[in-house]
């Protein structure tokens, strides 16, 4: 497949107001997905919600326009979390859904994520059909006047969305006990996720829960989590939890506020339905950005860690095809398939804190199931051309790649959301892994003439 112009590995994202994220692309996303999912001679229907970012307004109504044009009736949500788009578009047996959201990006990005009328992300194949809706310039069918599309706003989500959440946990069980510091990004799930833990009996401290367009994920969630661990701190609280922008993904603390990421959740998770005979397909499904300290303490019950390509996306579709009900990745994205079709922060942290509850005894001792390898990540920006074909650059790989051999690994790839190569590697020795990283990135910053 050639390189797309438009979508990445979650979706279109870019810089608000700059190509590809403008009001006119954002029309034409309307217009072009409205005409693959037309099908039939039913009122056809997209689910449409967003996060809290300000360019949330602009591109809302540029995607609902285009919709409406081609004769798709549009229901608009406002501010919801990703996961609760997946529901509603199967709930409402709508025939699309869409999420307007740069999920942990800061509020200067935004993004366009586009779900299938069983819930799920679009494959590969469907949004490259879509693509080329776009980049041919052709008009898509535009609808007679007497059938465009109309707009109406659904006032009820945010109850519904925290019943199926709720419904989530243990039936008899509560938070009861709990005190718990709850961050939600200034994100999407600013009302829902205090709302879902208070109903459920826990003494919520939220924070993170007064967007005001420009503070999505800033100093705060799940990719800055130092706020909400000196909180769980501060105030003696037993965890925290911390949501991105959208809230499809989690990271947790425990009481001594001790950061928990997306494998040792997962590798928890894993174990405890292993043991109760509920993980289905024998394997967790993750990604190559996992720890190999996950895969070693999974492999020890006999679990198999299957890993795919960077992206919850893939995670899913080797799940669905093989019969899986356990995905995620290190970041947060965990997908459990029995509940939802897309990483859920709530639903995710919600089965952690049933095992913890369990257990009797505190989210130190319960959840950090391993001991993770010295993994290092370093993030080289590049404007152009194509670095890793550098022939220093794969000399400096090979030789890392000999230097970790028996004892780690190197992953090097290309972001499919930011101009960057990321290069990560993990080891039994940090020293060593540290010098493989700089050495890598070392490279590939002087052939990209950073």
């Amino acid at each position: 497949m050639s390189k797309r112009q438009y979508f990445g590995t979650d979706g279109i994202r870019g810089t608000a107001n700059q190509p590809p994220m403008t009001a006119d692309v954002a029309l034409r996303v309307g217009m072009a997905a409205g005409a693959q999912f037309r099908r039939g001679d039913h009122r056809h229907q997209v689910v449409i919600a967003k996060d809290t970012r300000l360019s949330g307004y602009m591109l809302e109504a540029a995607i609902t326009s285009g919709f409406a044009s081609v004769g798709m009736d549009v229901v608009l949500v406002g501010p919801m979390p990703t996961p609760a788009v997946a529901m509603l578009t199967r709930s409402m047996r709508a025939d699309l859904g869409v999420m307007i959201s740069a999920s942990h990006n800061a509020y200067e990005d935004n993004g366009i994520k586009l779900f299938g009328p069983d819930g799920f992300k679009l494959s590969d194949a469907i949004e490259a059909e879509i693509e080329a809706r776009l980049e041919s310039g052709a008009s898509a069918p535009l609808a007679a006047s007497a059938d465009l599309g109309r707009v109406r706003r659904l006032d009820d989500v945010r109850g519904r969305y925290i019943e199926v959440v709720k419904s989530t946990f243990p039936a008899g069980r509560t938070l009861a006990g709990l005190k718990v510091v709850i961050d939600c990004a200034n994100g999407a799930a600013y009302t829902v996720a205090p709302t879902v833990l208070w109903e459920l009996g826990a003494e919520v401290i939220p924070i993170g829960v007064k967007p005001d367009g420009f503070n999505i994920n800033k100093g705060c969630g799940s990719t800055d989590t130092a706020l909400m661990q000196r909180t769980v701190r501060e105030h003696g609280a037993d965890l925290g939890i911390a949501l991105d922008g959208d809230a499809d993904r989690v990271l947790m603390a425990d009481e001594k506020g001790e950061l928990l990421d997306g494998d040792q959740l997962m590798g928890l998770i894993a174990a405890y339905w292993h043991r109760r005979g509920m993980l289905r397909g024998g394997c967790l499904v993750s990604t190559v950005m996992s720890n190999l300290g996950l895969e070693r303490y999974i492999g020890g019950m006999g679990i198999d860690l299957v890993r795919t390509q960077v992206g919850d996306r893939y995670v899913v579709e080797h799940m669905r095809e093989h019969g899986c009900n356990l995905g995620g990745e290190q970041s947060g994205h965990i997908v459990m398939t029995d509940y939802t079709t897309t990483g859920d922060g709530l639903i995710a942290a919600l089965q952690v804190m049933a095992v913890i509850l369990e257990s009797g005894r505190p989210a130190s001792e319960t959840c950090r199931v391993f001991a993770p390898l010295p993994q290092v990540l370093k993030n080289v920006r590049f404007s152009g051309g194509a670095p890793l074909e550098d022939i220093k650059v794969k000399a400096a790989i090979a030789d890392g790649e000999a230097r970790l051999s028996g004892t780690g690994r190197v992953l090097i790839r290309k972001s499919g959301t930011e101009p960057k190569i990321r290069v990560m590697a993990e080891g039994e020795d940090q020293i060593l892994v540290n010098a493989v990283v700089d050495d890598i990135a070392g490279a590939i910053s002087t052939a990209a003439g950073a």
